[in-house]
């Protein structure tokens, strides 16, 4: 490998930029190269539909994978739930570093937690997945809610309570993290009350499949535990053939005796958005070591949500 910056291709969020600028760190770091940001537009960045409309598989990503296959850059830094399932032969997930907070938080007016909000309390978000469970928590808790459809930036979206015209918005904890906002949430929610999207909070590191030196030094920060979890519920939304606007929730956790990791746990959900019917199962087993044996692991616990309806509770389906 030459001394030349490596480019890595990236979206101009400010999340986005904020999770690349840290991997790029990294990188110099593996490597012993500088690392440039390359800003893309990416169509789910100018669109302003709401992500289910436009199908919200790979609307973040075909940008930067076309950038990717044309050498406009070397590796691309994705928020692996925006990841379709279906991975490119030309390209390759070199790295999945270790795993942020996976769990999904509230950032609501006057410090109230998720649970204190007032009756008809009118709660934002972008997400089928976040709406189905908040709505099906709150009808078997005795909330009274509205869930409001938004898109934006967190910006745009903390804007909405700072206005008065919402009470409380749902965001992701490992996004906030990453731009150094988790003082601004009023409330973590458990993974009991609302499974996150598959591969949340994990990042995915991608370059094109013919540039060994590449992967293996991008391959230094990768995370084999991370790796399998996000693998295995990966499979599970694959095997729903849910895209990544679908109301599917996943989230594959470690279970240890002490320091010793003994099993891996595989838990998913899917429902309507309105919170009436849902499919929650779980799975265990043993920590998966092969690519094969996480996706097996996801494929199983679909077909066993298939069984009980999951089809039919998903209101778009992956073409």
């Amino acid at each position: 490998m030459s001394d030349n910056p490596l480019r890595l291709g990236t979206r101009r969020s400010r999340l986005a930029m904020a999770q690349s600028g840290q991997v790029a760190e990294a990188v110099s770091r593996v490597t012993g190269r500088p690392v440039e940001l390359v800003e893309i537009t990416t169509y789910g960045d100018t669109s302003r539909e709401h992500l289910a409309q436009i199908g919200g598989t790979g609307v973040f990503v075909t940008a930067l994978r076309d950038a990717l296959l044309s050498g406009e850059v070397d590796f691309a830094v994705h928020s692996l739930k925006d990841l379709p399932t279906t991975q490119p032969e030309e390209l390759v997930l070199a790295a999945v570093p270790l795993r942020e907070d996976p769990r999904d938080v509230i950032v609501a007016r006057d410090a109230l937690k998720f649970t204190d909000l007032p009756r008809g309390a009118r709660i934002g978000t972008g997400s089928p997945r976040r709406t189905a469970q908040l709505n099906a928590y709150a009808r078997t808790h005795g909330l009274d809610i509205e869930t409001v459809p938004i898109r934006g930036n967190v910006d745009t979206r903390i804007g909405y309570i700072h206005d008065g015209e919402l009470d409380a918005v749902v965001l992701a904890a490992a996004g906030l993290s990453r731009i150094g906002r988790l003082d601004e949430v009023t409330d973590f929610l458990s993974v009991d009350t609302i499974l996150p999207a598959p591969g949340q909070g994990a990042l995915a590191i991608e370059c094109v499949a013919d540039n060994a030196s590449l992967i293996a030094a991008l391959g230094e920060l990768d995370d084999p535990f991370t790796r399998v979890a996000v693998t295995a519920e990966r499979s599970l939304l694959a095997a729903l053939e849910a895209g990544c606007s679908a109301p599917v929730g996943a989230l594959a956790d470690l279970l240890a005796d002490g320091q010793i990791v003994k099993e891996m746990r595989l838990r998913g959900v899917v429902g309507t958005t309105d919170g009436t019917r849902m499919v929650q199962l779980s799975t265990t087993g043993p920590v998966p070591e092969t690519y094969d044996q996480a996706t097996t692991l996801g494929r199983e616990l679909a077909s066993e949500m298939l069984a009980q309806g999951a089809a039919g509770l998903m209101g778009e389906r992956a073409q």
